[in-house]
């Protein structure tokens, strides 16, 4: 075989493949490929950037694909700028750009919910929580080893009668303390709001009751007098539609378990 067919025919060859494996990989480009939104893009540019998790994403692109996808609010963000928030809001369609929010900790149990053993050792939240579940009878009892108290930036948290108590003169609604808390028991509320449910046991009356005396009970009393029905039973709990609620307190008043209490707002 001549010299120039030796070389001619793998020359050939190859740019036979080469080509199959261009046409595939077009092929396979458009077939497989990832429709992203351009507005995650914008979106992300004008979220703070500090990727610090409160708003319960991995980070600011996490939450803007989020905020795309109609999936999470603006107002879980407390980190990026009022003037931020209206322009995202542009980018999402004229969407609201959410009211401010304070934080509060759905539990009021503390010293007067029973102890299931009696921890002395070092740790905190977190570890705690390991060993049974956390050392409080109740199985979402706040445990009370200050996790929260050392993440908070503002240092708007401190543990009062074996609970965590959000101060709201502090508090800059970073949801860090939201992120930590083994029991997921801090949690967000309207900044205009005045009270909120300071139990999340779903366990029936006795049950509550036999563990901690501000547990919730489920009795309904604070749905039944409510004159907005701004407030329905969920798992034997109390919800408060926020959107009718007009703080009028009498739901407060009438609870049995005194586990409505004041948010203290801005």
């Amino acid at each position: 075989m001549p010299v120039s067919l030796q070389i001619l025919i793998p020359v050939i060859l190859l740019t036979g493949l080469a080509i199959v494996f261009a046409v595939l990989i077009a092929v396979c480009s458009k077939k497989f490929a990832v429709v992203t939104d351009e507005r995650v893009d914008k979106v992300a540019s004008l979220l703070s950037g500090a990727n610090c998790g409160g708003c319960g994403y991995a980070g600011c692109d996490a939450f803007a694909a989020a905020l795309v996808k109609g999936e999470a609010q603006l107002s879980m963000c407390s980190a990026t700028s009022k003037a931020n928030k209206a322009l995202i809001a542009e980018v999402l369609g004229g969407a609201d750009a959410g009211e401010e929010t304070i934080v509060v900790c759905a539990c009021s149990g503390g010293e007067l919910c029973s102890d299931k053993y009696d921890y002395q050792g070092y740790g905190d939240c977190a570890s705690v929580e390991l060993l049974a579940g956390g050392r409080k009878s109740c199985p979402v009892g706040c445990i009370g080893m200050s996790k929260c108290v050392s993440e908070c930036p503002a240092h708007a948290i401190d543990i009062v009668g074996g609970v965590a108590v959000v101060n709201q003169d502090k508090c800059v609604s970073c949801g860090r303390c939201i992120m930590y808390c083994p029991k997921k028991l801090l949690k967000r509320i309207p900044a205009s709001a005045k009270y909120y449910i300071a139990c999340s046991n779903c366990d029936k009356g006795k049950e509550v009751r036999a563990n901690c005396a501000h547990g919730c009970i489920g009795c309904g009393l604070c749905a039944k007098n409510c004159p907005e029905g701004a407030i329905t039973l969920k798992d034997n709990l109390p919800v408060i539609d926020y959107s009718k609620c007009v703080s009028c307190g009498v739901c407060a008043e009438k609870c049995p378990s005194k586990c409505i209490l004041t948010a203290k707002a801005k």
